[in-house]
């Protein structure tokens, strides 16, 4: 299975839809919450989201969405990355609820050649997260640095630093 892909195989116009999605459970939102010590009362108080904002209910932190997304993206877009250079921009469009299923896709929107190095170039990404019904619920721009095929042929190919299974660790001695 490809992980990431080299700056040659960045087509511009391209997208590539990640799989799978992930349902969000409370438990995923509450313990983010907890983690980066965002103690909103949006995201964790059943009773106050009920009672005092106009959802009704709680509502997934979106740095939780926007990073879910991002992971959803690494076997497709920055697997391979030698650098996350910027987020340009994200927009949270509409609220994730509990028990949604977030899905996402990243389009190429632009890659050009390193200025300064000639084994890797720069692919401008936009990711777009919708939930099960196809609702939007954050767009996001980035700059991930990759390298060229030759860079990864230097360095060891697709799996740089993978050990072999040790002798009799394959079963053959059974």
């Amino acid at each position: 299975m490809q992980f990431g892909r080299t700056y040659e195989e960045f087509e511009v116009g391209a997208t590539y839809k990640h799989w799978p999605g992930k349902t969000v459970t409370e438990y995923d939102d509450h313990l983010f919450c907890l983690l980066t010590m965002n103690h909103h009362p949006l995201h964790l108080d059943a009773n106050y989201a009920e009672q005092s904002t106009d959802f009704g209910r709680n509502v997934v932190v979106g740095n939780y969405v926007y990073s879910l997304l991002l992971g959803m993206s690494v076997p497709d877009v920055s697997g391979k990355a030698i650098a996350n250079l910027e987020v340009e921009s994200l927009r949270h469009v509409a609220p994730t609820f509990h028990g949604d299923t977030v899905y996402g896709e990243t389009t190429v929107l632009d890659k050009w050649p390193s200025k300064s190095k000639d084994d890797r170039g720069i692919v401008q990404v936009e990711t777009r997260g919708y939930t099960q019904g196809g609702t939007l619920v954050c767009v996001f721009r980035r700059k991930v640095m990759v390298p060229t095929a030759r860079y990864v042929k230097e360095r060891g190919g697709e799996q740089p630093g993978r050990p072999e299974p040790a002798a009799g660790a394959r079963g053959e001695d059974r």
